[in-house]
């Protein structure tokens, strides 16, 4: 740490890997593992049934038998609810990552491009058409969604490449029409699902339990290590195409495979508990501010705080106003929406 050079170099024989870091990457990963447990613990054990620290790590790690109410208000209610929160914005945060990258454009994230719309739309068809659904199979509707808009608005910003610039505005428009669509869906929707869906959009993860964590499960351990192993072609890329071509990186390919990545996130994670946005514009950068751009740091490092920032909306909107709750997408709005139009002020100068 008291070197003169900012990188730590990192090498490793099996697997065969070499990498380098921000020096203050292993520090800001310490400081946000932390405080994500510390609010982890501090939410499980906060509501009606009040249970001390002590006694939610007992419980969680199966030291506490005398009293039955913990394991069930612990492991049952509460850990499960927690864990896909912060499961939810790890994946969103990266989501957003990538797509910052992908496009070069600070302003871009799932939710803004149109992906977010796109997965939100696939979703709601199926709570509507089949209400009875598992919530196995909300994933796949939801990925659908995003996928297609995805590939429309690559073949609608190609024009001899695909320009970052024009992957935002197609995207923008897309997301319009795909929320007037849905809108016209749910009028003619009876009351019933309509409110079910409603709900959903509004981003919540009420009542979810282990049965939701084991939906996003598969998605998260296939995708985000594709999403952290990808920063080198990621660092590549946002130096723009003909330096990354110069590279030799197969520019279409790499940048083809991760916006499927950053679909595939985005809609298996808003697929659990709705259209949670804001997550994917503010995570990424937080991180860049913490660690520096290079994505070796900055992709673990916005992970973890997206996980901590939906975590910590949720409980924040699951006490504050108690015993009514507020869905997490609406706090996290409450932050998002200012940093947005932060965000415009600052980069007005080059949009």
């Amino acid at each position: 740490m008291n070197s003169p050079y900012p990188w730590l170099i990192v090498r490793t024989r099996r697997p065969a890997l070499s990498f380098k870091l921000d020096h203050r990457v292993p520090l800001m990963t310490a400081i946000a593992l932390t405080l994500t447990l510390i609010i982890l613990i501090w939410n499980v054990g906060t509501g009606e049934y009040p249970i001390s620290p002590l006694n939610v790590i007992k419980t969680i790690f199966g030291l506490e038998t005398g009293n039955g109410d913990y394991t069930f208000v612990v492991n049952t209610l509460r850990l499960p609810r927690a864990l896909v929160a912060w499961l939810v914005g790890v994946m969103l945060a990266l989501a957003g990552g990538i797509m910052q990258s992908l496009t070069r454009n600070a302003l871009a994230s799932p939710d803004i491009t149109g992906v977010t719309a796109g997965a939100s739309l696939g979703a709601v068809v199926l709570l509507v058409v089949f209400p009875a659904a598992s919530v196995i199979s909300l994933p796949a509707a939801a990925l659908s969604g995003g996928l297609l808009v995805a590939v429309l608005i690559y073949v609608m910003a190609w024009r001899h490449g695909d320009s970052p610039i024009r992957l935002i505005l197609v995207g923008i428009g897309l997301a319009a029409v795909l929320g007037a669509a849905q809108t016209i869906l749910l009028l003619r929707t009876d009351i019933e699902r309509v409110q079910r869906a409603l709900y959903w959009l509004t981003g919540s993860v009420y009542a979810r339990s282990w049965e939701h964590l084991a939906a996003l499960l598969p998605w998260a351990i296939v995708l985000i290590p594709v999403a952290l192993f990808s920063a080198r072609h990621l660092n590549a890329l946002n130096l723009g195409e003909e330096v990354a071509r110069g590279l030799g990186s197969a520019v279409q390919w790499q940048r083809a495979l991760l916006l499927l990545t950053s679909v595939g996130l985005t809609g298996a994670a808003i697929s659990q508990v709705g259209a949670i946005g804001f997550v994917g514009l503010i995570a990424p950068h937080l991180a860049r501010r913490l660690v520096g751009p290079a994505h070796e740091g900055s992709m673990p490092v916005a992970g973890l705080i997206g996980g901590l920032l939906v975590l910590a909306s949720d409980f924040v909107g699951r006490t504050l106003f108690a015993p009514i709750e507020v869905p997490a997408g609406i706090i996290i709005a409450l932050i998002g929406a200012p940093f947005f139009i932060y965000l415009l002020w600052r980069y007005r100068g080059a949009l």
